[in-house]
């Protein structure tokens, strides 16, 4: 972790979270918190609860207790549509695309909530609403330059190859210019050539728009290539959280991957 960034203020703090299913404690008395402009990885065996943690942090579900701090704002729980306008972007772990539709557009579905002319101002061709639809092209004309899918951007997505449609995904959560971005194992299914491109998108999106990264990664390669920081979850609780060094030194991260606990 780079000295500006361990002297920023934390734009995200989870606060003594927990969550249950049917009775079953998914997430455990968990608390951390992410500083600004830094690339936090959360590690962790399957069923950790990693995509629980963020499907919280994007307001997808409700804790049983505790809160989510956001830029310096309390919440028991924030609603997904809430927390898209507030600057909080997300990706998940299966491609949620429009598989028919051209790349551009798929990069403009990313900006249906943030839309502030309504339907009828649209059909019409309102002044207010074509210079929305016109800031919103420029914004996609953008982000295809930054993550290079020009040479894309009129194909229909379910033809592109996978890495290009994660790269797509990556894309649509940023047309909005969150101020954190949640990404649910961006490099899933993909090769190593494949996870060496991503992982140099989100380190440009890291320090080229600096945005907050906040991702779930099963490669602790790329983990610790990548990430400044690192929280490991183990059965919804926390055992390790610190640099990438610190935490491949903490035994009970260790025992929690060799199965050494169990």
């Amino acid at each position: 972790m780079n000295a500006a960034v361990s002297a920023a203020e934390a734009i995200l703090e989870v606060r003594d979270i927990s969550l249950s299913f049917k009775g079953v404690k998914a997430i455990n008395a968990l608390s951390f918190e992410v500083r600004r402009g830094e690339i936090c990885a959360l590690i962790g065996p399957n069923g950790a609860g990693k995509s629980s943690l963020l499907n919280i942090l994007n307001g997808v579900y409700r804790p049983d207790s505790g809160e989510v701090v956001f830029e310096r704002e309390h919440f028991r729980r924030i609603h997904p549509l809430e927390a898209a306008r507030r600057g909080i972007g997300r990706t998940f772990q299966n491609n949620a695309l429009f598989k028919k539709m051209s790349v551009i557009d798929n990069l403009l579905t990313g900006l249906s909530r943030h839309m502030r002319s309504g339907f009828f101002a649209q059909a019409l061709g309102l002044p207010d609403a074509r210079r929305e639809a016109r800031r919103f092209r420029e914004r996609a004309e953008a982000i295809l330059e930054f993550l290079e899918l020009q040479p894309w951007r009129e194909v229909a997505v379910g033809s592109l190859a996978y890495g290009l449609q994660k790269r797509v995904e990556l894309g649509r959560a940023l047309i909005a210019e969150p101020r954190l971005l949640l990404l649910d194992e961006p490099m899933a299914g993909m090769n190593a050539e494949e996870k060496q491109e991503m992982s140099r998108f989100i380190a440009d999106v890291n320090r080229d728009l600096g945005t907050t990264v906040v991702l779930i990664e099963h490669d602790i390669k790329v983990v610790m290539g990548l990430s400044g920081h690192v929280v490991v979850l183990d059965y919804g609780r926390k055992v390790g959280d610190g640099t990438p060094a610190e935490v491949q030194a903490n035994p009970e991260v260790i025992a929690a991957y060799l199965g050494t606990r169990h």
